[in-house]
């Protein structure tokens, strides 16, 4: 048959980590289609058609999807469920929060986090925020599956692959979005971001983490992240967090400043390229997974940083 991917995008333009999920549906070996649920979105679905590898784009545009409840996604979902054997999503909020819904309605397991497909019926994934690697073996009529990003190269683009709408029936959804307050940066998206630069509870309040790393990540062009202490002591977003708890990321660099390196937090950045950590314990655990290490004071290494940064 044939795998269904689901896109995440916010309603104007695709989200790095679909390009992704694409690959990790087209190594199952089947035709890949996509799905595109949201309002006045056509943009992201002609997107979405450019994705090399994919055969059609579903577009489902309603008011009810503008803000992608999972409730109302996976009724979209269900909508066309039977012409697939497999469905696919990123294991972001979106598709933690849909994938498994449909999951319950169509009466079958849903693996999560999976890293690597093994073969189109045996999938690996981490268990045990991160220490160990659990391999999964289904023999269900229909796969679903969120997937870690971060363990997929993204496919590029070159495809031309057909859009058809379909007609979303919400009738009998209950979930209904009062409201939604969107964090609105310049700075590039921190589950795509090419470099990230990252700061942890050393760095002792807000006020450092704009000081020091602001000007880091913008003369860098980076995105900016936070471990779990550092959210916590309410010196950074919520939405900064990376880690298993977090969000995944695997940029080509990711720069970890006052961060001791907990396995929580190792677990979500340990697939960049290239690791760079800057601490003053030199028996640190971030030391053991980076691949270039400054053992110093944050606050001295940091502002010469950008000092280097800022010279012609």
């Amino acid at each position: 048959m044939a795998t269904l991917v689901l896109v995440e995008h916010d309603n104007t333009e695709l989200n790095p980590m679909t390009n992704r999920a694409v690959a990790a549906a087209a190594a199952l070996g089947q035709p890949v289609d996509c799905l595109v649920s949201g309002v006045d979105c056509r943009i992201v679905a002609e997107q979405a058609s450019r994705l090399h590898g994919v055969r059609t784009v579903l577009l489902a545009s309603a008011e009810g999807l503008r803000h992608g409840p999972a409730e109302a996604v996976a009724r979209v979902v269900m909508t066309v469920a039977e012409k697939y054997d497999a469905i696919v999503a990123p294991a972001s909020t979106g598709g933690k929060d849909s994938l498994p819904r449909v999951a319950a309605l169509l009466d079958v397991t849903h693996v999560s986090n999976v890293t690597k497909i093994i073969d189109p019926w045996t999938f690996e994934h981490p268990i045990v925020a991160g220490n160990a690697i659990e391999v999964v073996r289904t023999t269900q009529a229909i796969r679903i599956l969120t997937v870690r990003t971060s363990a997929f190269e993204p496919v590029q683009g070159g495809g031309d692959a057909t859009i058809v709408e379909i007609t979303p029936d919400l009738a009998g959804v209950k979930g209904v979005v009062v409201s939604a307050n969107t964090v609105v940066s310049d700075r590039p998206e921190l589950s795509g971001a090419r470099v990230v630069v990252s700061g942890g509870r050393a760095l002792a309040s807000r006020e450092n983490f704009e000081r020091l790393l602001h000007p880091l990540a913008d003369a860098l062009g980076a995105a900016l992240g936070a471990s779990r202490a550092a959210v916590d002591a309410g010196f950074a977003p919520g939405d900064w967090q990376v880690g298993q708890t977090g969000k995944i990321v695997a940029p080509e660099v990711y720069i970890a400043i006052g961060i001791s390196g907990a396995v929580q937090h190792l677990a979500g950045m340990k697939d960049a390229k290239l690791i760079i950590a800057i601490n003053k314990d030199a028996d640190a655990p971030i030391f053991d997974a980076a691949d270039y290490g400054l053992v110093g004071d944050l606050f001295e290494i940091v502002p010469q940083l950008v000092s280097e940064l800022a010279l012609p």
